[in-house]
């Protein structure tokens, strides 16, 4: 099962990489005093005898910086979708109009933006489980090769200093997108 290093520590990227990308999805996810369509991306609507995403009946659009505006599609739907917007737990309140529903998106209380920001945490610090859980997984792969005697134990050792260093590029990584996202909410 020989594995070289560059071959190990690209997975181990792309799969912290993954863990970013999951971070910047949830983040997306928390409302600041702006409109994100993404905000409203995990909405599902009762549709078609089952439910389904807001974004498969409707087009997201932010026409000005604290509302968002969903086309729907199919007119018979419009009910649904501001139905399935207000039972979100999102904290908005849809209006149709015709075939769009506009979603005004209220200024932040000063005790919600640190709710927001203390979510904000829990899912950094999820995001750096997961890069932890990575680098645990490339580091017990090393010690199965040096088992194996496929590397010695300087290469061992090379191999976790550069997979440790990964890690902390890639913990630091999340760090400043947290700080980022707090800035974002805390901003008025």
């Amino acid at each position: 099962m020989s594995v070289d290093q560059k071959t190990l520590l690209a997975d181990l990227t792309r799969r912290m990489d993954g863990a970013i990308e999951s971070l910047r999805r949830d983040f997306a996810g928390l409302r600041s005093g702006r409109a994100n369509p993404a905000l409203l991306e995990p909405v599902r609507v009762e549709a078609y005898g089952g439910e389904v995403p807001l974004t498969q009946v409707g087009s997201i659009a932010v026409p000005e910086a604290r509302m968002l505006t969903v086309q729907v599609w199919d007119r018979t739907l419009v009910g649904a979708v501001e139905r399935g917007i207000r039972d979100a737990g999102l904290g908005l309140n849809p209006a149709a109009d015709g075939q769009t529903v506009r979603v005004p998106i209220p200024q932040l209380t000063e005790e919600r933006r640190n709710e927001l920001a203390r979510a904000a945490g829990k899912y950094a610090e999820n995001g750096k489980i997961a890069v932890r859980g990575v680098r645990r997984d490339g580091m017990d792969q090393t010690k199965k090769l040096e088992k194996a005697s496929e590397i010695s134990e300087d290469d061992v050792k090379t191999w976790s200093d550069a997979i440790q260093k990964l890690t902390d590029q890639y913990v630091k990584r999340i760090d400043d997108l947290l700080v980022e996202k707090e800035r974002e909410i805390k901003q008025v």
